[in-house]
């Protein structure tokens, strides 16, 4: 059985979730599938991420300089150099004989495969699957085979970096099969789960909008929840992921549907009427493939704003900028034309395009022909 080995990392959710749909496709397609947390092979892994989660957390506009700093360099850093290069032997060890190609959901992964890639140390294709809309630098690196975008205008920045355009393909996004749009029943089935019905069993008078911070959290999540029960269009549904401290801040204010960390995210999806987010990654996708259409509001610094750039101009998820935009975008979203086209467009994205395990297969195939042709030729 042929393996593919796949080096995720678990940086909040976004690239294990993506790795794991991966798996799950190449699985079904009769693969043996490796998974790697990459922060466990690089010296000082958990390090850096808490790190990472500190600054975001508590100094945004550090985190924002450092992003934009390393948005104009051409490579990595002295101090991410030598990190990525302790962690090159443990990423050769962890692939072993019988692999036939390995991804990437990860920036700092990609660079390291890449890199053992460019140098001829590691034989098997690199693919590199971005699991954001827009593309930081840090997840270009030579030697990879194939880049997969989950969007045109992501595919179009990773040209603009430099990377070469036939080595870029926009793919069908890593989402898993249980986010799916539903019927009528299966909302009202969903909303009564979560206990988001009206006191008498009746359904909420007020579109519901379900407010993410991803598995950690962050952001503005307390301010952006005044502001929707504020607007007077929408009741808040805030998951609060593990931030135990936010979590008995809303409660306390008297918000009176706010979760932890929500194991059954698909049909907490099912149950509400749109999605407000703060960083346009994998939970975007999800609200995609539900068939909720999303505005960004309040943004995280770096990936955040240049997600959420990405995901505006492509007409899938409006990006309010201010308070007094707000109320009016999630009357366009919730019974508007906006929101209609923006339903359509997101379901057309996660249900079309080339399906991200073809196209490895396909590049596996290409490059063992182009080999044997070779050993022909010699």
């Amino acid at each position: 059985m042929s393996r593919v080995v796949i080096f995720s990392a678990s940086v909040g959710a976004g690239h294990d979730s993506a790795a794991q749909a991966l798996a799950d496709r190449l699985t079904a397609r009769g693969f043996a599938v490796d998974r790697h947390d990459f922060l466990t092979l690089m010296p000082a892994g958990r390090a850096v991420c808490g790190s990472y989660r500190r600054i975001i957390t508590h100094a945004p506009a550090l985190y924002q300089c450092i992003y934009a700093r390393t948005e104009r360099a051409a490579r990595p850093g002295l101090v991410q150099r030598q990190l990525l290069r302790g962690a090159e032997q443990a990423v050769l060890d962890a692939i072993p004989a019988d692999a036939v190609a390995a991804v990437a959901t990860y920036p700092l992964a990609a660079q390291v495969l890449g890199r053992l890639r460019a140098a001829g140390r590691l034989a098997v294709p690199v693919v590199v699957t971005f699991t954001d809309f827009s593309v930081h630098p840090l997840w270009i690196a030579p030697g990879v085979d194939l880049y997969l975008a989950p969007h045109a205008v992501t595919a179009a920045q990773a040209v603009a970096h430099g990377v070469d355009p036939a080595k870029v393909a926009v793919a069908r996004p890593l989402v898993s099969a249980r986010f799916a749009e539903g019927s009528a029943a299966r909302r009202e089935a969903a909303r009564a789960r979560f206990g988001l019905a009206g006191a008498a069993g009746a359904r909420e008078d007020k579109p519901l909008a379900l407010l993410l911070g991803g598995s950690w959290g962050v952001g503005d999540i307390e301010q952006t929840a005044r502001d929707l029960a504020a607007s007077g269009v929408v009741t808040p549904v805030v998951v609060c992921g593990r931030n135990a401290v936010l979590r008995g801040r809303l409660r306390a204010a008297g918000f009176p549907h706010v979760f932890g960390w929500v194991g059954d995210m698909p049909t907490l999806m099912a149950a509400c009427d749109v999605m407000v987010q703060n960083a346009g990654a994998s939970s975007t996708l999800e609200a995609f493939a539900t068939g909720l259409p999303v505005a960004t509001y309040r943004s995280l610094v770096g990936h955040g704003r240049t997600n959420a750039a990405v995901l505006d101009e492509a007409g899938l998820a409006v990006w309010v900028r201010s308070r007094e935009e707000l109320a009016g975008s999630l009357l366009e979203l919730t019974s508007g034309v906006r929101g209609r086209r923006q339903h359509n467009a997101g379901l057309a994205m996660v249900g079309g395009g080339a399906e991200p395990d073809a196209l490895i297969m396909e590049l596996i195939a290409e490059l063992s022909a182009d080999a044997s042709v070779g050993a022909v030729a010699v």
